[in-house]
């Protein structure tokens, strides 16, 4: 048990969850800043750009990249 009365069993899950919630974010921020890039800002306000990339599609990309990652992080923070 740790000093502060807590066993951490969660905090693995936690960790997790955090960091392919962050994958998954940096995923769609790249989408967005793409959305702008490719027309380059001409008559694209930000809710159409936000309704073009939330998709069922791109998050299923989202979720199988950010599980691909945190895989290989985790291996290599095991690793070395």
């Amino acid at each position: 048990m740790r000093e502060d009365g807590k066993n951490g069993r969660g905090r693995p899950v936690l960790r997790a969850v955090i960091e392919v919630a962050f994958i998954i974010f940096l995923f769609y921020s790249n989408l967005l800043m793409g959305e702008f890039t490719v027309s380059r800002g001409q008559g694209k306000t930000l809710p159409m750009a936000i309704h073009n990339i939330f998709t069922g599609t791109n998050f299923a990309i989202a979720m199988i990249s950010a599980a691909i990652g945190y895989s290989v992080f985790e291996f290599l923070r095991k690793k070395c």
